[in-house]
Order: structure tokens, then sequence, then C-alpha cells
């Protein structure tokens, strides 16, 4: 693709019957040159511009769930929760972190958790 065409990003469902669209054309903007067949989708390509900013910022921060909660502006257990939303809608089961139990009871007293919320993730924790 040249520098001074726009780029779009593909559609990931058909618009007629919503079913998954396959990439079956790919051509070179420089000289031209056209693939065709059955190519494989990027899984990410898909994904809205927020859920891709939230994996730039977790990639860039080397996965650290801080940044990202500053990122987002959310407590930890949101950050956390957005990012398992993301795996989710890529196709990938996350496997339950272990809860950091300082970071619980810093958002407990700084009032960014309730006790019931803070007691069922330490208790959850604790039956692992």
């Amino acid at each position: 693709m040249t520098s001074n065409r726009p780029a779009h990003r593909s559609p990931a469902q058909c618009p007629v019957c919503s079913a998954r669209l396959v990439t079956t054309r790919l051509g070179c903007g420089e000289c031209g040159t056209e693939l065709s067949g059955e190519f494989a989708p990027c899984s990410y390509c898909g994904l809205p511009d927020d859920d891709l900013t939230l994996l730039r910022v977790f990639l860039t921060s080397r996965g650290n769930m801080k940044d990202l909660e500053r990122h987002l502006g959310v407590s930890y257990p949101t950050a956390r929760q957005r990012f398992a939303d993301v795996l989710g809608r890529l196709g990938f089961e996350e496997v339950a972190p272990r809860v950091d139990r300082e970071q619980v009871l810093s958002d407990l007293a700084a009032g960014r958790l309730g006790l019931d919320e803070a007691e069922a993730q330490l208790r959850a924790d604790g039956a692992r």
C-alpha cells in the first residue's frame, strides 16, 4: 500500500449475514501484483480501536497491570476485567491470576472497592 492512500481496516463481518469474512485477495500497491486464495484471518485486526489501545499499553508496559490501570483511569480489578474481556473477544481463556492481597487492601482503604467485593476477591483467591 502506498503512503498517499488512506489505510482502511478490513471489516471482520459480512454486512449481509454477519458471518466472519475470509480474505481471498491481496494486492501490492507498488507494483500491482495480486494474490488470490484463502488467507488466515487476523484476530487482532477485527478488534475495536479501544481494545487495540488497551493491548498496546499492556504490551509496551511489559504486562504491568498497574500501568494499564493508570492509563484507563480505573481501579485495578476493573483494569483486569477489561483485559480479560479483550482476551475473551480474541478467543483466549484467561488463567485467573492470583489476587494481589496488598492491592485489594489498598483499594479497600482508598474506597475503590467495597467491603463485600474485597472480601469476595480474597476469599476466591484463598480457595485456589
